[in-house]
């Protein structure tokens, strides 16, 4: 029997991949705070207005210094070009279909919406503080968490005061919900 040949994966795979990013659940939307919306176009016009016209130069200059297969400026800029290229592919991409949700809208609310900063406490009665931002701008070494994470996932739309569950690899896990807070208006999310 004849195995079908495997199919490459796309662009968009193959870019989330690269970028060590889990793809979008399929159906939902992109959401960022501002700042975050805001870092990733300076990030994109950073790479499109002065990276890469930095390497394209440098590998315009190494491709007129003879042969191509031994010129390490030439094989490391053409390889440094795809990178920057993926990583405008990706940029755009997540760009276009950001939903952009500024958090500050629910300053002074005790409900767990996008961009709350939660302090909430394990069956162990450790207590931890994550903020909930969107997939591209997350960072769990500063306490932030994504959004389709299931701790967040577990703590959306929960109030203070509230016991969520959340399912581990351990088992079953109860979370008591402390504090929520949001940045006030104008203040970075």
């Amino acid at each position: 029997m004849t195995r079908p040949a495997a199919t490459p994966p796309s662009d968009a795979a193959e870019d989330e991949e690269f970028q060590g990013l889990p793809p979008l659940p399929s159906g939902t939307r992109n959401y960022m705070t501002p700042q975050g919306h805001r870092q990733m176009r300076a990030e994109l016009m950073n790479l499109l207005d002065v990276e890469r016209p930095k390497v394209v130069e440098t590998v315009s200059w190494a491709a007129k210094n003879g042969d191509r297969s031994e010129n390490g400026d030439y094989l490391y800029g053409k390889k440094r070009l795809r990178e920057i290229d993926r990583r405008i592919r990706h940029l755009t991409r997540r760009l276009d279909i950001a939903e952009v949700a500024d958090p500050s809208v629910h300053h002074g609310r005790d409900q767990v919406f996008f961009g709350a900063t939660v302090t909430y406490a394990d069956t162990g009665g450790q207590e931890h503080t994550v903020t909930i931002k969107g997939i591209d701008e997350s960072d769990s070494l500063r306490g932030e968490i994504s959004w389709i994470s299931p701790v967040a996932r577990a703590l959306l739309k929960a109030r203070e005061g509230d016991e969520v569950t959340l399912m581990t690899p351990a088992g079953l896990q109860r979370l008591e919900v402390i504090e929520v807070r949001y940045p006030a208006p104008g203040e970075p999310a």
